[in-house]
């Protein structure tokens, strides 16, 4: 898997890249994520796709420039970077922060995408969870224990967190500027529009995925997703919570390549 980095914007941006197919995956992460969050996925996906995980503007190692990170400027970076690669169609996967860009982009510029994978998209919750409280303290305050406990939370109590993901949370979230892009990019969730009429503009196939346990965005927000958007197949993970890229990669890329092969 190579880690690169390109210039989007005058901003220095992060990615890893793998798999040599003319068929290519955006993957998007969520909310304080970072490109080794797909980690696991990527080496299924990538032995039929090749496979652009970013770290976000503001995230990760990517730059963090002091501007406010809404979604249309997420959506503008997201489209800035697929035309900085040189690439012209693409398939397009992203997970709850990653899944409402998602959402976006795919109601914008439906051209480019050809068939887009929302994995517990965010967008409809309006009101927080315990769980949703417990990673935003453990961004602000990132260490061992809060950010063991807000992972314990997404996965289950009865699944291993892995240490390497717990350091790689502390190291990026105590980056110069982490912090007030991630309070910067709750504040423009907060004040989004409405996202019923961009689901209602997706036309490209699409399919929802959502963990039966999830206790981040819970399980019941999905239906709203799934009857608001045309041509919408759904798969709930059964067993799963909030990350299932994490959870049970191997049966999520089973379930993402024949969505993406028919």
């Amino acid at each position: 898997m190579k880690e690169k980095f390109i210039t989007v914007n005058k901003s220095n941006i992060r990615y890893l890249e793998e798999g040599q197919s003319d068929r290519n995956i955006i993957l998007l992460h969520g909310l304080g994520g970072y490109a080794e969050r797909w980690i696991s996925l990527i080496p299924h996906l990538s032995k039929k796709y090749h496979i652009f995980a970013p770290d976000l503007i503001g995230y990760g190692q990517s730059d963090k420039p002091s501007v406010d990170y809404t979604l249309e400027f997420f959506t503008k970076f997201v489209f800035d970077f697929i035309e900085a690669l040189g690439i012209k169609k693409t398939f397009m996967i992203g997970t709850s922060l990653g899944g409402q860009i998602a959402v976006e982009c795919t109601a914008t510029q439906g051209p480019i995408i050809e068939k887009t994978v929302l994995i517990s998209p965010a967008g409809i919750m309006r009101k927080s969870t315990p769980t949703l409280d417990a990673y935003t303290m453990a961004a602000l305050y990132p260490n061992q224990e809060s950010v063991k406990n807000a992972y314990q939370m997404m996965i289950g109590p009865d699944k291993q967190v892995s240490d390497i993901s717990i350091e790689r949370f502390i190291t990026n979230m105590s980056r110069p500027n982490a912090k007030m892009v991630f309070l910067s990019t709750l504040l423009g969730l907060k004040n989004a529009p409405d996202i019923f009429e961009k689901l209602e503009r997706i036309n490209v196939p699409t399919m929802i995925i959502w963990g039966k346990e999830d206790k981040l965005i819970p399980f019941e927000y999905s239906k709203q997703f799934v009857s608001s958007i045309k041509n919408c197949q759904f798969m709930p993970m059964e067993g799963c919570g909030h990350s299932p890229y994490v959870e049970d990669p191997e049966k999520l890329a089973e379930i993402i390549m024949k969505f993406f092969s028919k």
